[in-house]
């Protein structure tokens, strides 16, 4: 059925049940495992949107973003391996979240995507965006959205 799933996870609650389908669901079709982590490009001018900081403090909150993006994938590495399910890990720096698993997806010739969505409705919608709803109406393989 499926040969190589992507799995988007932020750490949250909600992306580790996104996880845990994706790693069952591989292991059910005998399919490799793409978990990504997209940390964000951190806004350094002010035609940007933000107030430049120094070059050092930026590099720390970045290195401090891989950090935790390294931490959460390790967590997702683990499970899959407990299950026998090979899996691929990769960080993406990118301000789109969408975009970057959109994008991430076509490189990695993943045939479909798994990710979590808040289920927001109405104006927290309009206001919040939805990176999920951005997936599944520009994305050209089939995406599975858990709640």
């Amino acid at each position: 059925m499926y040969q190589r799933i992507l799995v988007a996870t932020d750490g949250s609650n909600l992306s580790k049940k996104a996880v845990k389908s994706a790693i069952a669901l591989a292991g059910t079709c005998q399919a490799e495992l793409v978990a990504v982590r997209v940390i964000p490009r951190y806004v350094q001018t002010y035609f940007e949107g933000s107030m430049p900081l120094d070059p050092k403090a930026v590099s720390q909150i970045e290195a401090q973003w891989q950090l935790e993006a390294d931490k959460s994938l390790a967590s997702v590495e683990k499970a899959a391996q407990a299950v026998k399910v090979p899996i691929k890990t990769l960080v993406v720096k990118g301000q789109s979240v969408a975009e970057a698993l959109i994008q991430t997806a076509k490189k990695s010739k993943c045939d479909l995507i798994v990710m979590a969505s808040h289920g927001r409705k109405g104006l927290s919608k309009l206001l919040l965006g939805s990176e999920t709803q951005h997936v599944l109406t520009h994305a050209h393989i089939p995406v599975l959205v858990l709640r």
